[in-house]
């Protein structure tokens, strides 16, 4: 089995406390789908969140999915000029068969237009 880094990102329509955890949550769970993973599957999650988000910690929503011993950790985003708001990132390390090239990101809502480049990426506006 190899360890493969798997990302994600959403975007916030408000800085609210249920809405970051609906946003989180839906992020994580397509990550899982996507991907065929399962909690267990999981080594570690940073989430990146930017700085006009206060509303709760990301991580929180994975706790409520049932990732208790995973290891998270929040942290702020860059603030570069322009960059889209209210956007929560993930970078999720796994244990998978999959190859590195068949790891599917998912970029949901408006943070589907970060990264157009990837071949597999799965979005929802």
């Amino acid at each position: 089995m190899a360890v493969r880094a798997v990302r994600g990102a959403t975007q916030l329509d408000e800085d609210t406390r249920e809405h970051m955890l609906d946003r989180v949550a839906e992020l994580v769970t397509d990550v899982m789908e996507a991907n065929g993973l399962d909690v267990d599957d999981f080594i570690s999650i940073i989430f990146t969140a930017t700085s006009d988000l206060v509303s709760e910690f990301p991580a929180y929503a994975a706790r409520q999915l049932g990732f208790s011993d995973v290891p998270l950790v929040c942290a702020r985003e860059l603030e570069i000029e322009g960059s889209m708001p209210r956007v929560v990132r993930l970078m999720a390390h796994v244990e998978t068969d999959l190859l590195r090239a068949d790891v599917t990101h998912v970029y949901l809502h408006g943070a589907a237009n970060l990264r157009r480049d990837l071949s597999r990426t799965t979005s929802h506006d």
